[in-house]
């Protein structure tokens, strides 16, 4: 190879791929330049000749609409395709694999052949391995540095080839060598697609009977530039093992203690030369072990923590690159291709996800917008006038019904059958399904004003339109080729696997925990609480309790003014959803079950309870505990109220003393003539206010309808904890456990929840139950104990919510004319008062139904 073949336009690194200086450089090389093309041209040309006389002559000019010999082809182009991409070199390896997953731009039959190139890339010569090994080492000879060395390569890729040995310090290494000359041919190979980009768009436009414009040919060249970036980057082996090292870091960080990377070994990471610790295990998707399925959950919470949390998403997980090692925890190899992650984008990521889960799809079209999926001054009405929310409700409900692509195509033409006729052959399927689809584009047009008649070809002007609305950002293809090939890893153990499904663990974990202002909006609104009426404009941020409650009641008054519909004077008053938090909250304990630990001997179980009472009972509170909170406090009143009415209302004793205060007035008023004698004073003061009190007493106590919602809501939730909290934290979760007070914790004193009720007696009367929390040994109850100290703060926070309550009930009545203005203000006062003091210093802002946020 010689020296004009290993230059490069540009290093190796994630911002150094740049095709203007490309363009100088292979300027002043055009020979290169036409040899490569001349070369491709050699190459493809038997494929391209088969390929246009398929389309051509077999379709085209024999009038074949449905292209039936191109289609009955694809097997075999498909395998020629492979062949020709090992052919070509690295970079063309590279597109073949990010081709593998992108049906949208090739036929599913190439892109299921084109996976092969994950598995089987040809190696370089040993000889040269050893070389660029001396050199990058500094070496004479290779012992100086290695025991042992393997003859041959134990995997190779299209950037570098692995070797297995050990260092002379006896620990076990991969060692990973970079190709010579990959960069220089890497680059050659971009300028040359870059050159034939155009030519292909228009082409392929043409086969499509589509007209080409300016902007699909820059669409084509942002791909290609995409693929470039990060091809260049995977040459940057400094960077991959910095990558490595930082993820590694962040899964011990955040507790994934299931999921790994290989140990750098830092003395001896190069330009070209990589080492890492040996990892013995075998691919997780050829793996028998029973555990797969779980650690296939690992790997879908440790991309989704890449992409929402740590900002930095691995581009390459081919199922070579997915271990299961045989202490049983998922190792991720290969850092070469990562990608950065803004935090408004893992946000809007998080609500995009939270209302596909939830399926309000009215909100898509603002998250689209939000997730760069539309061009600069597209609105959401304009996405949403586009029909996109029925054919996004459509695609997810077939995802989360699982399967992949065969079952949903099983399922697809179940519907099309009911919808069409049982009878139909599959060509008399496609044919009225395409009819129905012209005439819903037809009408389309026509609603944004288009003469739908003048239209020559209403596929291209719905492509056009299309195009406006909707760009396809770069980072969707780094994740979507992360879940396609996890999904595919699922599909094979389980045939009804929903990808989909397997994010709920992680969002609901991440919902939690984050304590951020779209996380919480997200959280309530996945548990069917609808968004806070917030009070922050009409208070100081050094506002105390007291305006809090007064503004929240001002903006509960306003609300029902403005509405007919509010049911609770705000704008909100959603009940919570039991069945929706129970099922987060074993998402939550499904996520931690699984990525805590390898899950031997039931720790992965053991570490759910525990992260489920860390968060519960965390002093500095969490995203959960203030909505549980809320909904204590909403509880606590609502069952007061209940109570009340019941005793001094609906008791026989309460009817009898209401009809005594009303009997005077009664006989009064029946007394004609002899009932005015009475000075009209002395009637007010003795016997109307005695005969009104009843009703007063009924308005301030009786349940209004939001009250009567969250004792539903709480009926429900006991009814679903029943069964759980008798055989957890109520009664110990083993039943062949000792029957006594320590190791069951049954007593009334002795057990837990006595123990928790006890630290929370100063703020409130009894304990919210914990979803799912099982508390199997000992151990567990001791680790219980120490986190007593967060169930004082957590009775604190409850009892300052429901004074809050107190005084918002307190200021409304005031507001309703049941209580006089000194009444309603000493009242009000008070319980803001002792508020501010069981829970100094908290920032608190009230909702419009006077729960805490």
């Amino acid at each position: 190879m010689n020296t004009a073949e290993t230059e490069a336009p540009y290093e190796p690194g994630t911002s150094t791929y740049d095709p203007a200086a490309a363009d100088e450089f292979f300027s002043e090389r055009p020979l290169l330049v036409a040899g490569r093309v001349f070369k491709l041209a050699f190459l493809t040309g038997a494929f391209n000749t088969g390929l246009l006389f398929d389309w051509l002559v077999l379709g085209k000019l024999l009038g074949d609409e449905e292209y039936s010999a191109l289609r009955r082809a694809e097997p075999q182009r498909a395998k020629d395709a492979l062949a020709l991409c090992e052919k070509l070199g690295p970079t063309f390896i590279k597109l073949g694999q990010a081709l593998s997953i992108r049906t949208d731009l090739v036929p599913e039959a190439y892109a299921l052949e084109l996976r092969a190139l994950q598995d089987a890339v040809p190696p370089f010569s040993s000889e040269k391995a050893r070389e660029v090994l001396r050199k990058e080492l500094g070496v004479n000879e290779l012992s100086e540095v290695f025991a042992t060395l393997s003859n041959e390569p134990v995997a190779s890729a299209s950037i570098g080839q692995v070797y297995r040995g050990t260092l002379k310090s006896g620990e076990d290494v991969a060692v990973k060598v970079q190709r010579p000359g990959i960069l220089a041919e890497i680059a050659l190979d971009l300028h040359v697609l870059r050159l034939l980009t155009p030519i292909q768009t228009v082409l392929q436009n043409l086969a499509n009977g589509v007209k080409t414009d300016r902007e699909d040919i820059d669409t084509a060249l942002l791909l290609v530039d995409e693929w470039g970036r990060g091809f260049v980057a995977e040459t940057d082996y400094r960077l991959e093992a910095k990558n490595t090292a930082a993820f590694e870091a962040a899964m011990r960080s955040r507790g994934l203690d299931a999921v790994c990377a290989p140990t750098v070994v830092e003395e001896y990471v190069r330009d070209k030369v990589l080492l890492t610790e040996w990892v013995e295990g075998t691919r997780l998707d050829r793996d028998a072990s029973p555990d797969v399925p779980r650690l296939c959950g690992v790997a879908i919470n440790a991309y989704l923590t890449m992409l929402l949390d740590t900002g930095v998403l691995h581009c390459d997980p081919h199922p070579g690159n997915l271990l299961r090692t045989t202490d049983g925890k998922l190792c991720i190899l290969d850092w070469g291709m990562t990608l950065a992650v803004p935090d408004d984008l893992q946000y809007a990521l998080l609500e995009f996800i939270a209302h596909i889960n939830t399926e309000n799809y009215d909100a898509i079209p603002q998250d689209f917008i939000n997730l760069g999926f539309s061009p600069e001054g597209v609105s959401a009405q304009k996405l949403k006038d586009s029909g996109i929310t029925e054919g996004l409700s459509f695609t997810f409900r077939q995802l989360s019904a699982g399967g992949g692509p065969s079952k949903i195509q099983e399922r697809v033409k179940a519907e099309f059958q009911e919808r069409y006729g049982s009878d139909l052959s599959d060509d008399e399927l496609r044919l009225a399904a395409r009819a129905e689809m012209m005439e819903r584009m037809e009408d389309q047009l026509a609603k944004e004003g288009v003469d739908v008649k003048g239209v020559t070809n209403i596929m291209e002007e719905m492509s056009r339109r299309n195009r406006e609305l909707f760009a396809l950002p770069p980072y969707v293809l780094y994740v979507a080729r992360a879940f396609s090939t996890l999904e595919g890893i699922g599909l094979g153990i389980d045939e009804n696997y929903a990808i989909v499904q397997e994010c709920y663990p992680y969002l609901s974990r991440r919902l939690f925990t984050d304590r951020s202002p779209r996380a919480k909006k997200a959280l309530r609104a996945m548990l069917g609480l609808a968004e806070e009426a917030e009070v922050d404009a009409m208070v100081g941020p050094a506002s105390t309790t007291l305006d809090v409650v007064q503004a929240s009641a001002a903006a509960s008054v306003a609300a029902s003014s403005s509405t007919s519909t509010s049911t609770s004077g705000g704008g909100g008053g959603g009940a919570i959803s039991p069945g929706k938090l129970l099922e987060m909250s074993d998402g939550f304990a499904s996520y931690t079950a699984a990525t805590s630990d390898a899950d031997r001997d039931g720790a992965g179980q053991a570490a759910a309870s525990e992260a489920f009472l860390d968060l519960f009972l965390d002093p500095e509170g969490s995203t959960l505990q203030d909505i549980l909170i809320d909904e204590t406090a909403r509880l606590g009143d609502a069952a007061t109220r209940s109570a009340l009415r019941a005793a001094l209302v609906d008791s026989p004793a309460a009817r009898a003393a209401a009809a005594a205060l009303r009997a005077p007035r009664d006989i009064l008023d029946g007394a004609g003539v002899a009932g005015a004698l009475l000075p009209g004073a002395v009637k007010r003061a003795l016997v109307d206010r005695p005969a009104g009190l009843p009703d007063l007493v009924e308005r301030l106590v009786s349940p209004d309808e939001e009250d009567e919602r969250v004792l539903k809501t709480a009926r429900e939730l006991r009814d679903a904890l029943g069964p759980r909290i008798a055989a957890g934290i109520n009664g110990g979760g083993d039943d062949d456990a000792p029957d006594d007070d320590e190791s069951s914790g049954g007593g009334s004193d002795g057990g837990l929840r006595g123990a928790l009720s006890g630290q929370i007696a100063d703020g409130a009367a009894g304990v919210p139950n914990l979803p799912n929390l099982s508390i199997p040994d000992a151990e567990s109850r001791r680790a219980v104990a120490e986190r007593l100290p967060g169930a004082a703060a957590l009775g604190r926070r409850i009892g300052a919510g429901l004074l809050r309550r107190a005084a918002y009930r307190a200021d409304m009545a005031g507001r309703g004319g049941m209580l006089n203005e000194e009444t309603r203000r000493v009242l009000v006062e008070t319980n803001a008062a002792l508020a501010d003091a069981l829970e100094p210093g908290t920032a608190t802002t009230v909702t419009a139904e006077g729960g805490e946020q």
